[in-house]
């Protein structure tokens, strides 16, 4: 018994078949705005920098659609490849037998993704679930990612790698990343902003753009970077190279001279962009870890600061930081350097400035520096009349201090 579908019905489900791929346009017609993010500016000024970027975030963080999005707005043609589904030959290559191997040797044969970005010349290579590779394609991947070899294909300049992985406890079969694997990328965290996925929701997602590099602050911002880098490693050699010991934060961002390598070109990248410090903080400890990362950008703070040499010539040439932080270390900086060298002219200095500390900001910091500062008083020098100015706010600060002591005491 044969079954005939009538020409009517099947027309009627076709229609709707159509009314639904239009309900489905409708809803993947979105639009994009301008949007301070850090994390995306990050990633854009990682891409820019060409260096190779790994984002992690738990599933469902919208990794992928950042990456989409981010090739859709640079208009590069975009290649996603699964990791953990590719054999370590899809990225070393196959070998191929030609007529003369023992003259000619074995070429190896790349796939065919990564022909098409060499006919391309450019795109945004995406390799995705990172973490679910077995150690045999990660280590596969370690020419890819470093030397933008695929078999015996070198990808174009034009090519950016990016990556994405879940932490290993949200990862399905995942494996820690290896240490030469991990040292090779810069690592974001990628997380949800609760504004930016109800806007984007409602159809306005936030537009990455790439980093508007000022032309004139190009040398400056190489040589900054170099300064900054090599001023830190240079009193803190040990901080060269830190493998560390768990097997986790081996697969994260740690400090090798490689990754030093990459971080100063994010500096410089950063600084001819005008980027904020949020967005360099992300990227500096991405890439060299959290605790190298924050002595570096502690070291990058005090680079600019007064010389307190310049301080104690004339107290009032030279501004004050606004950063309360910035300026306990100006002002202990002076102190000490009068220690250093002691005379009367640099010690009346020295409370010329201290004065003005207390007169332009918080008062409480020139307390500790102003009683040490006293203490390097020699029996014939006389008291600068401007020291009155501050007896009221170190009687204060010393008057909270034993109140502070009493409490303690009767708890």
């Amino acid at each position: 018994m044969s079954i005939h579908i009538l020409p009517h019905v099947r027309s009627a489900d076709a229609a709707q078949l159509d009314i639904a791929d239009d309900l489905l346009a409708l809803l993947a017609d979105t639009t994009t705005e301008p949007r301070t993010d850090t994390q995306l500016e990050a990633l854009t000024l990682a891409v820019a920098a060409d260096l190779p970027v790994l984002l992690w975030g738990e599933p469902g963080i919208g990794k992928t659609a950042a990456l989409t999005q981010l090739a859709e707005s640079l208009e590069l043609p975009l290649t996603t490849v699964i990791a953990s589904v590719h054999e370590p030959s899809d990225f070393s290559g196959l070998p191929i037998v030609g007529d003369d191997p023992a003259e000619q040797g074995v070429p190896m044969a790349p796939p065919d993704w990564a022909v098409r970005l060499v006919r391309a010349g450019r795109g945004l290579l995406f390799l995705d679930e990172l973490s679910t590779a077995p150690p045999a394609v990660q280590a596969a991947l370690l020419r890819v990612v470093l030397e933008r070899r695929v078999g015996a294909l070198t990808l174009p300049p034009g090519v950016r790698i990016v990556a994405a992985a879940n932490p290993r406890s949200s990862a399905a079969d995942g494996w820690e990343l290896s240490p030469p694997l991990a040292n090779r990328f810069v690592h974001l965290q990628w997380t949800h902003d609760h504004e930016v996925v109800v806007r984007g929701l409602g159809g306005v997602w936030p537009r990455a753009r790439m980093p508007r590099l000022d032309p004139e602050k190009l040398t400056e911002a190489v040589a900054f970077a170099r300064r900054a880098v090599c001023v830190l490693l240079a009193a803190r050699p040990k901080l060269v190279h830190q493998l560390p010991t768990t097997e986790t934060r081996r697969g994260g961002a740690w400090a090798s001279p490689r990754s030093w390598d990459m971080t100063m070109r994010l500096i410089a990248f950063a600084t001819a962009a005008g980027s904020s410090r949020d967005v360099l903080s992300q990227l500096i400890r991405g890439t060299v870890g959290d605790g190298p990362g924050f002595e570096l950008l502690a070291s990058m703070d005090r680079m600019d600061l007064p010389d307190p040499e310049a301080l104690l010539a004339d107290p009032m040439s030279v501004a004050l930081p606004e950063r309360g932080d910035l300026r306990q270390a100006v002002l202990d900086g002076v102190v000490a350097a009068v220690r250093k060298c002691p005379d009367r002219a640099r010690w009346d200095a020295a409370w010329a400035v201290l004065v003005r500390a207390a007169d332009t900001g918080a008062p409480d910091l020139v307390v500790v520096p102003a009683t040490t500062l006293a203490t390097l008083r020699q029996d014939n020098w006389a008291v600068p009349a401007s020291i009155d100015r501050l007896t009221g706010v170190v009687s204060v600060s010393q008057r909270a201090d034993r109140a502070a002591d009493l409490v303690e005491a009767g708890r």
